[in-house]
This record gives structure tokens, sequence and C-alpha cells, in this order.
């Protein structure tokens, strides 16, 4: 198929969304959504497309946002990132949406931050990401390293040991996230003994199990992505390695224990805000309501929640700002009001970075692939940001910062 006809069909696949979504409602709120639902991250975005339809369904029989009903526009980028571009072009500038939602790898969120900031449109960014974007345009649902690696690392280090080997992705998520592991590290007397950044697509680790063979790790942090680089985990049972493993996105992204025959995921290790093993009450009304509209999902992961309760988040905004403007929306986020009930617990939207409060568990994965719950860290505030000095209430950084790369202090 060529890119011309690719474009069109992406094009004619949400606009079709679009009509099905909310027909005869006379919609007057558009929801500009922008989920990979086919292509290499087609498993991770397809739950995302499903929990923003399910949160638009409930809102809109609920009477809707301020009395408004919801408009879901949808189109697939493919995770092509020009893609991304152009549909947000188009969303903004034709579609005039309210709020563009979405965007699964980090690239493709850098792809759309420049186009969004020449307005004034919010954007919510719904997936677990590395961290450091202080930027007054962007909200983020998602959890972010001060919630995941600074818990999951010293477990790892105390439980296993110090000796480390990492494989990840090949751009600004892998990359990053690599970072705050060496910076965690260091001041735990840690070593990464290893460390390999995979383009995406890349499927075939025989080379890479013989690197981590020889380099005799404690444990491997596991941060590739997408459909092809998780045969690693398959390749690794075959080769016998049988390490403790760690990640900050895999059982609750990828739901990789259930995709893979045990003991591929044995000993893996992550620090979520969602799974879909969480069994409390709450989380269980939600698994029922989003099993009964799809009864074939596989898994709900973490990506499909953060894009449910982010409409969800939306809707409380805009009426507590009692609008959709950014300006206005942002002001509410400065009362410290921005909170919602959600199936893992309440959360927030702190007024200085705009990312959110989560409740995480640290979780581990048996021979047999069973997902408990080691620790309950309760409830974690996104907090590095504003430690270091981004304060969107003051100033817009427009800008993503990294242990390395932190704000020059102001004379």
């Amino acid at each position: 198929m060529t890119m011309h006809r690719k474009l069109a069909t992406g094009l004619a696949a949400g606009l079709l969304l679009a009509v099905f979504a909310s027909p005869a409602l006379a919609a007057d709120l558009k929801i500009g959504l922008l989920e990979d639902v086919s292509g290499d991250l087609a498993l991770m975005g397809k739950p995302k497309l499903n929990g923003s339809l399910l949160a638009v369904e409930e809102i809109n029989k609920a009477g809707g946002i301020m009395g408004r009903k919801i408009e879901l526009i949808h189109l697939d980028p493919q995770g092509d990132n020009a893609r991304y571009q152009e549909f947000s072009r188009r969303l903004l500038s034709k579609d005039k949406v309210d709020v563009l939602i979405g965007g699964i790898t980090s690239a493709s969120r850098e792809a759309v931050r420049p186009i969004i900031n020449k307005t004034n449109t919010p954007y919510i960014y719904t997936n677990q990401y590395e961290g450091g974007v202080c930027d007054a345009n962007m909200i983020s649902n998602g959890a972010i390293p001060e919630q995941q690696f600074s818990t999951l690392i010293p477990y790892m280090v105390e439980t296993f040991g110090k000796n480390v080997y990492v494989i990840a992705a090949d751009y600004n998520f892998g990359q990053l996230s690599a970072e705050w592991n060496r910076t965690i590290l260091k001041g735990l007397g840690g070593k990464v003994v290893g460390e390999e950044f995979i383009p995406l697509g890349v499927s075939q680790f025989a080379q890479t199990i013989q690197n981590i063979q020889k380099a005799k790790p404690d444990w491997i942090l596991t941060i590739n992505v997408g459909a092809a680089q998780d045969s690693f985990f398959e390749q690794a049972a075959a080769a016998k390695l049988n390490l403790p493993m760690a990640s900050s996105i895999k059982v609750m992204l990828g739901f990789e224990h259930k995709r893979f025959a045990p003991p591929a995921l044995n000993r893996m290790h992550a620090t979520a805000n969602w799974f879909e093993e969480i069994d409390t009450p709450e989380a269980t009304d939600f698994k029922k309501r989003w099993h009964a509209k799809f009864p074939s999902e596989a898994y709900i992961n973490d990506m499909g929640y953060n894009a449910y309760t982010a409409v969800y988040m939306y809707k409380q905004m805009v009426e507590g700002a009692k609008s959709t403007k950014l300006a206005d929306l942002r002001k509410f986020i400065g009362t410290g009001n921005a909170c919602i009930e959600a199936p893992e617990g309440k959360i927030c939207i702190d007024p200085k970075s705009q990312h959110t409060s989560h409740r995480m568990r640290l979780i581990a994965v048996d021979e047999k692939h069973a997902v408990k719950v080691v620790k309950d860290y309760g409830v974690i505030q996104p907090y590095w940001l504003g430690q270091i000095g981004c304060d969107l209430t003051k100033n817009n950084d427009k800008k993503q910062y990294s242990p390395s790369d932190l704000p020059k202090k102001k004379s």
C-alpha cells in the first residue's frame, strides 16, 4: 500500500469513528484522539482506543460535559511520527478539536508538542514515560520515573544485587530511562555491566543474550518497546537465561505475561499504577464494565486505563473551570483540585508540573505467569520536576529535562 493510500485509509477510519461514536447527538465538544491501532505498536494502542470509547460512551450517557455531548475523532498514525504531525495539524486546524489526547512513544509525543504549542489547545499524553516534560500545553497522566524507577531500582538492587544489564529501545524513552537508571544506581553503589540500545522493529536477540551471559549481571532492566523487541523474552527463555528482570513498561503495558507462554516472563518485576490483576472493588467494577463492552479484549493494559481516566480528568477540569480554554483549565489545575476517583484510587494533577499522582504497586511474575503484589507504596506525587525548578504556575519552559539536563538557575 502506498503512503498516500495509507494516509487516506487512516483519515477515512477516523471520520467513520467520529460518526459512529456520536450518532445523532449534535455533538459540540470535540476530542481529537491519536492512537496507533495498526503497526508494531497496535497491541498497546488498541486498548487505548477502547478506553477512550468506553469513557466517552459513559460520559455521554450521563449527560456529557457541562451538558455538551462529546464527539470523538480518532485517527491512526500507525506509529509514524510524520503522520502524527500531519494528523495533529488536521485535528487542530480543520476539525478544531477542544483537546488533543494520545500518542504512544515519547518520539510521537515530541513530534506533537511543537505543533500543539502553537495553539491554545490542551494536549493530554496518556502514557507512562521517561518524565521531564515541563510544558504548560501538556498534561501527563501516566507514571513517571520518581513513581517507578525510584521504587523499582532500589528494590532490585537490595533483593538481587548491584550489577545490572540494560536493554532499551533506541529513542528518547529508552535513552532517558537508561539515564535515570544510571543516576539512581550511582546513589546505591550499583553498576551497569552492559547497556544496549535496540532500534525499533528489531526481533533477533541471539547476540544480546550472549552479551548478557558473558557480562553475568545480577538482573536485567528491560525497557525494550513494541511487538518485535518483545521477542527477546521467548528467546531468552529458550536460552535458559532465567535472570531476574525489571521494567517500567512490561506486564502492565504490553501484557507479555499473557501473550507469551510461561516461563518467558518469569522473575519480571515492575512498578505500576494499573495492571488488570488489581483486586479492589473500584478496579473490579471498572473491569466488569470494560469487558462487557469489549469481551474479546485480552488484557486491560495501563495505556487503556490511562486513556479512560484521561477523558474523565478532562471532564472534571472543564466542569471545574467552567470552560474548555487552556488558560482557564490551567487556572483550575493551579487550585490543586484537578482530581478524580479512578479505578486505582484518587489521582490528582500537580499544578507545578501538570503530571499526575498515582498509587504505585511493585508487582512480580512467577514461573506460571501469575502476578502478585510485592509492595504497595501508596500514592506517590510527581515531585521531581517541581524540585528541579519547573513551575508552570509561573513560567512555561516548553522543555524536557533529564538528570543530566536540568533547568538553568535564573539570576
